[in-house]
């Protein structure tokens, strides 16, 4: 009988609840400050982040190899016969290879891994959708075949505060505009399919007129289709309630999820004041 466990890295946003319901393992980036060391999600919140980089902005690192190992050793205690792993756009950490290095070391346990080329709750949405499968008795191999069209039907984008820290950290991807920046023009960002690195969808020119943009996208990238909104923010609450309350008027939204902070790691290049929007076709 199979018995299939999720595993996710620290990148990934979505409800407790999910993580809890489904056992989901969540494997912490480090977060790296001059003086200190810290694991994502475990002695750092992502508001302690964005509270902190007015001051410093910190490096990051990926999971460990060691730490990757110690959760299939865990797996093995418990009899896990497959994982599915969703991890963060190989186009921006090495976190993908360091699953594929280490999950060759434990062939007793049948491994897939998906490559989301994308990072935050679109890795989150996918994990919560392999739970209901697996929840629902759907066998891994059937699991695995769904998830590339689970994906399909993700349509994530969001604003940045501003492109400080995302250029600083070298993530800024294709996205271009610094000298729009100085004229307040506010790029709306995805991730392209092939690379998984960020890109300009357009382009609007102030903060509001970036959220009316990230909402109105219901319309022009799901085009009418029924879906879900799940919204995340660095640090700006109200912007994203904002968003949150525009998508409640509109009747392609079946339901809105306010996820909240962006995770820490996300956090360390999109910086505060970001505002994203993932659209899940129902």
């Amino acid at each position: 009988m199979e018995k299939i466990a999720l595993i996710t890295d620290s990148a990934c946003d979505i409800d407790d609840e999910t993580i809890s319901q489904y056992n989901i393992r969540m494997l912490p980036f480090k977060i790296i400050y001059i003086d200190r060391e810290y694991t994502d999600k475990v002695d750092i919140t992502s508001k302690e982040i964005y509270d902190k980089m007015k001051y410093e902005i910190p490096k990051s690192s990926q999971p460990s190899l060691e730490d990757i190992e110690n959760v299939y050793k865990k797996l093995e205690e418990e009899n896990y016969t497959h994982v599915i792993a969703v991890v963060i756009s190989s186009g921006l950490s090495g976190t993908y290879n360091a699953f594929k290095i280490m999950s060759e070391k434990f062939n007793k346990i049948k491994t897939y891994i998906y490559d989301t080329k994308s990072t935050s709750v679109c890795e989150g949405i996918i994990l919560k959708k392999c739970g209901k499968l697996i929840e629902s008795g759907l066998s891994f191999k059937k699991i695995v075949q769904a998830i590339p069209e689970i994906k399909r039907k993700l349509h994530f984008y969001f604003v940045f505060g501003t492109l400080e820290y995302a250029r600083k950290g070298g993530r800024i991807g294709r996205i271009s505009g610094t000298i729009g920046e100085l004229l307040d023009i506010k790029p709306i960002v995805g991730f392209d399919e092939e690379y998984g690195q960020c890109f300009t969808y357009g382009k609007v020119r102030g903060k509001n007129r970036a959220l009316n943009k990230l909402a109105e996208l219901a319309e022009e990238v799901v085009k009418g289709i029924k879906c879900d909104a799940y919204i995340v923010h660095g640090n700006v609450e109200e912007d994203a309630k904002k968003v949150c309350d525009m998508l409640s008027g509109n009747p392609n939204i079946q339901h809105v999820y306010l996820i909240g902070q962006i995770s820490a790691i996300v956090g360390v290049y999109s910086g505060p004041g970001t505002v994203g929007v993932c659209y899940s076709e129902c």
